[in-house]
């Protein structure tokens, strides 16, 4: 082999490579792209997950706060626990004084 060595191929098989090429470098990409997208949508699904986990456990306990209708209830039952205490005390003030005469 020296400078003056030539190669000659086929024009049939060097189409034929350079297309096998072009499949393969295409192929290639694809691949690398449909494995970012899995990954990609996996990441998110975990992140939901977690978040939904976390609201799942926090969420019963009250950590994450009350929905308004809650928190109207919640005012209310403290209005009707006052009155109903209001009531208990007229009540036990009315008993002492008819047990007094």
């Amino acid at each position: 082999m020296n400078e003056d060595s030539e190669v000659t191929i086929p024009i049939r098989n060097l189409i034929a490579l350079i297309v096998a090429t072009g499949v393969a470098v295409m192929g290639y990409f694809q691949i690398t792209e449909r494995l970012n997208f899995l990954e990609r949508n996996n990441e998110m699904l975990t992140i939901s997950v977690e978040q939904n986990s976390e609201f799942r456990v926090l969420w019963p306990r009250g950590e994450l706060g009350a929905l308004p209708d809650d928190a109207e209830q919640n005012i209310r039952l403290n209005y009707l626990e006052g009155m109903l205490q209001e009531v208990r005390e007229e009540i036990a003030r009315l008993e002492s004084i008819s047990s007094g005469s």
